[in-house]
């Protein structure tokens, strides 16, 4: 039996009396903050650098920069004001209370944040995000018992990307059920991939390529050897995939985004690189990174929130600065 046109009807007149729950999105500019509509009230440690996941990876960043020897005594005094146990305790509290805030890509960057954390010499702050890392952790069994298609796209609710950040956390972090978890639901989702359109992926924002991040994440899941011919039947030909994006309009928040593409394309061909022994790719990444690391001269707030991290990500996967990652059988 079809619905009636009065069926219809009832389900608009129902929508349009009903005020709650309702997703507020809004840019919140300075004579607002003044008036009392602040970001703060909802994101007690996360509040700056124009959005919640963006905050979250510019800590990432700041902890790397520690890790890799800066002593500005400025930067763990700027991670201390926020990073306590109050604060993200706060922060547990919301995304508890709204489990698919920031799914999965706030999520992954908050558990890389933690697992970075633990390798400073006194990881203070990796046992104050500890509650924040295991409410993620705890949604993601959630959500992956209940993914049956994973998002193929560009942007940050790439399953494969937040998957990969994750899985790599877990492991650092000795999560070892939370690592085989996702290593299972990565299989589960995307080991029957074959032939993906390379020529057709790039669309007009993208900061992630949704098949090297998807091929990035099979390459930390499979042995070598399955995941080489794994490869070879899902990207045969990863050309297209490979050419530097050049951005015609730097200030515009969403074409910005294919800065990004260069520099999430280069880490994730260098790490590509080093599994296969394919010396194409590792050239190939030197030039989306040659390309993406001018973006960073571009001092645009939609620039200097983001872009940032991702270059820092794409120069530690070189080959001479990659950090082990434990994988099954792939490293």
């Amino acid at each position: 039996m079809h619905p009636s046109r009065s069926d219809f009807t009832a389900v608009v007149l129902q929508n349009l009396a009903t005020t709650a729950p309702y997703h507020l999105s809004h840019l919140v500019d300075a004579e607002e903050s003044r008036s009392g509509v602040t970001p703060d009230r909802l994101h007690p440690a996360f509040h700056t650098s124009f959005d919640w996941h963006s905050c979250v990876h510019m800590h990432w960043l700041g902890v790397e920069l520690l890790l890799d020897g800066e002593d500005d005594p400025r930067l763990p005094a700027a991670l201390g004001r926020t990073l306590t146990a109050q604060r993200l305790l706060g922060e547990a509290a919301h995304l508890d209370a709204h489990p698919v805030f920031e799914r999965p890509y706030g999520w992954a960057w908050a558990a890389r944040l933690t697992a970075a954390s633990g390798r400073l010499p006194r990881p203070a702050w990796r046992d104050a995000l500890q509650p924040l890392a295991d409410t993620v952790y705890r949604l993601t069994e959630g959500w992956l018992a209940r993914l049956d298609h994973p998002v193929r796209h560009g942007l940050h609710s790439n399953t494969a990307f937040g998957l990969t950040l994750l899985h790599e956390a877990a492991d650092e972090l000795d999560r070892a059920d939370d690592t085989e978890r996702i290593a299972d639901a990565a299989r589960r989702l995307f080991a029957g991939d074959r032939g993906w359109p390379a020529g057709w992926e790039l669309s007009g924002h993208d900061f992630l390529s949704a098949g090297l991040c998807e091929a990035d994440l099979m390459s930390r899941v499979l042995p070598a050897d399955e995941f080489a011919t794994w490869f070879d039947g899902f990207l045969p030909d990863p050309t297209p995939l490979l050419r530097p994006v050049e951005v015609s309009d730097p200030g515009d928040p969403h074409l910005v985004h294919l800065d990004g593409l260069n520099l999430s394309r280069a880490g994730a061909a260098h790490r590509l690189a080093a599994v296969l022994g394919d010396t194409g790719l590792a050239a190939a990444a030197e030039e989306l990174l040659g390309l993406g690391l001018r973006s960073l001269g571009n001092r645009d707030f939609v620039a200097t929130h983001w872009l940032a991290t991702f270059a820092w990500d794409a120069l530690r996967s070189r080959p001479d600065q990659r950090r082990s990652i434990s994988t099954n059988g792939a490293t």
